[in-house]
């Protein structure tokens, strides 16, 4: 019962993830209406002088957000060793994953932070840091996508009677790596629905990412509760 207890600790992190990332989201201007690429060095430079404060606090505040993903992925990590497969690469391979959009998610922030630092600096080296912190922030999906496969994999060749996770959850996570993949390409264009404040790898993106951890957190909830009510039952 000591790691099941441990398993709950760490789900309790997940609300506290959720309200950073929406306090955080609607701190930072910058997001609420998303900076186009196609705003000049001047424009941008305007924007951090203007807003300096708001984008330090929401960087900071942003980067709590990133470490507070990882209990969720451990979570879902020690659910798929419970799926009937005859090894745990997949479970290191979900791990593996998790330690990849926490930390280009804080190297955004970084660069967010750095042209927040020195607004009064050259335009043209305060666009090269919001450049640097937009494109990070925006192509980092791929080990999102990884996570979400390999999740839907795991889930698929669970063949217990009684599988961890319903085949729908598996479902799930293939559209939330569908939905995620066209950030990929976000570097390939200034304008239209794949440029960093595009439909597709702004809003489609984010709010795909805000879904999965909602309903992961929940599924995992779920889980557990009912892990914990059967091994009440069986002692």
């Amino acid at each position: 019962m000591r790691r099941t207890d441990g398993e709950l600790i760490l789900l309790w992190t997940l609300p506290a993830v959720v309200v950073i990332w929406i306090s955080a989201f609607f701190l930072f201007s910058g997001f609420v209406q998303p900076m186009s690429p196609t705003m000049s060095a001047e424009e941008v430079a305007a924007f951090y002088r203007d807003e300096t404060a708001r984008i330090r606090y929401s960087m900071i505040l942003f980067n709590w957000f990133g470490v507070g993903l990882i209990p969720l992925v451990m979570l879902l990590a020690i659910q798929v060793r419970k799926m009937a497969h005859r090894t745990p690469i997949v479970s290191y391979s979900l791990i593996a994953c998790a330690g990849g959009p926490p930390t280009l998610f804080l190297v955004a922030n970084m660069f967010w932070l750095l042209a927040a630092f020195r607004p009064e600096r050259a335009p043209e080296l305060t666009q090269l840091f919001n450049d640097l912190a937009w494109v990070t922030f925006t192509v980092l999906v791929p080990y999102l996508i990884a996570q979400s496969l390999l999740l839907a994999l795991a889930i698929y060749w669970d063949r217990q009677a009684q599988p961890v996770f319903k085949p729908w959850v598996a479902h799930f996570n293939l559209l939330v790596a569908l939905a995620l993949a066209p950030a990929a390409f976000s570097p390939l264009a200034f304008e239209g629905p794949i440029a960093w404040d595009g439909l597709l790898s702004f809003w489609v993106k984010n709010i795909a990412i805000a879904v999965w951890i909602i309903v992961m957190g929940i599924v995992v909830a779920q889980t557990i509760r009912q892990q914990r009510v059967q091994d009440r039952v069986a002692a």
